[in-house]
């Protein structure tokens, strides 16, 4: 039997566990362009999986998945910025930086099984 929900989806939960994390660390950055781009860019990746799948047709669901992973790379991308200009500690960005990369990898290997 095939996925009924997609609050099954590894890779929502894992996005939604990321997206939880992003708005804990970041909620209080006095940097509203910086937080609202991050947080965004964090709510993109499990909505972008749930929008996909509720559209109920595969070629759909497979474009959405790829904007789901470019989210994720904007993710990293911002975390190193954050890192950088020493927004965030080391261990953080070590952390969230592993779990945006699990979740770009779940995402893609979802696709090829698409």
């Amino acid at each position: 039997m095939g996925i009924e929900r997609f609050e099954d989806i590894i890779a929502w939960q894992k996005a939604k566990g990321l997206t939880i994390q992003i708005h804990a660390l970041f909620g209080d950055s006095k940097d509203f362009g910086f937080r609202d781009q991050i947080q965004r860019a964090s709510v993109s990746i499990m909505n972008n999986i749930a929008e996909g799948f509720e559209r109920k047709s595969n070629n759909e669901f497979k474009y959405f998945l790829y904007v789901a992973k470019g989210s994720c790379g904007e993710v990293r991308s911002m975390l190193v910025l954050a890192f950088e200009l020493n927004k965030i500690k080391k261990s953080d960005y070590e952390l969230l930086l592993s779990a945006s990369t699990e979740i770009s990898k779940i995402i893609y290997g979802l696709i090829k099984t698409m």
